[in-house]
């Protein structure tokens, strides 16, 4: 997977599919697909091989043979799947497996654009046809290009796990302060959607409730070695909301702070 490859070959598009269910691909010889996540998480299951979870992007290549995409039955998830073709035949293209990008935006903008060129059903002339197809062909190649180039990108940095426990360090040593989703995402170098789905297989845990497990678990040891009030202890774990931080330790723990509080001094 290299640009040495794509310099040669012209990507053309022969089919665009949007879908929210379970699916089966087939990739057929000297044809391609794409598959670029719109919304949630899916996975992929190849023959012979672990199911791999995908939050951006896809490509499958048809020496793998068919891949079954799976949308998790709790959750919705959006999905396009791209085929195409590398023309000429013949010429090695290689690009398969997950992909990343810190440019989902421009990605889904360039995704929206193509959706709406397969449903227009104004009659083109031949040389409108023929723009048409070019202006495909220019967003495929640079929907290929931000893949390829941020993919290297990000596995020149570093490798995902070790991004992922770079961030629980920094929220073990910062779990005072106000923390967000898209701020440790950005933190990670990754997008929110895949920040999510690594945090979560990487912990067992969503980000906020791995955050609200640990301040609870800092504010019991203050209630056991200080004697300071509920309400300051809970702003100095991180609880602007003195009301919040209660319905939280009740749900960590089973009491309020008070009855906590409480057992702790009669024993």
């Amino acid at each position: 997977m290299n640009f040495h490859q794509l310099i040669p070959l012209v990507p053309l598009i022969e089919q665009i599919e949007t879908s929210c269910s379970t699916l089966t691909v087939e990739c057929p010889a000297n044809t391609y697909q794409l598959i670029i996540v719109r919304r949630g998480h899916i996975t992929i299951h190849r023959q012979d091989h672990e199911p791999t979870i995908c939050s951006q992007a896809y490509a499958c290549h048809p020496d793998e043979g068919s891949y079954i995409i799976q949308v998790p039955e709790t959750k919705t998830a959006a999905y396009v799947i791209i085929t195409y073709q590398m023309l000429p035949n013949g010429y090695t293209w290689t690009l398969q497996g997950l992909l990343s990008t810190l440019s989902e935006i421009k990605i889904h903008y360039m995704l929206d654009e193509l959706i709406r060129t397969v449903h227009d059903l104004h009659p083109l002339t031949d040389e409108e046809e023929a723009a048409h197809t070019f202006r495909k062909r220019m967003m495929l190649e640079r929907i290929l290009f931000i893949y390829l180039y941020e993919s290297q990108l990000t596995q020149d940095k570093k490798s995902s796990a070790e991004s992922i426990e770079e961030i629980i360090s920094y929220m073990n040593e910062h779990y005072m302060l106000e923390l967000s989703l898209p701020m440790l995402a950005r933190r990670a170098g990754m997008s929110v959607g895949y920040f999510t789905v690594l945090f979560k297989k990487h912990t067992g845990a969503t980000m906020m409730n791995y955050l609200y497990t640990l301040r609870i678990e800092k504010a019991k040891q203050m209630f056991l070695h200080t004697d300071l009030r509920a309400k300051e202890v809970a702003g100095r774990v991180g609880f602007v909301d003195y009301f919040h931080f209660s319905k939280v330790f009740k749900k960590k723990t089973g009491y309020s702070p008070s009855v906590f509080i409480a057992s702790q001094n009669k024993i």
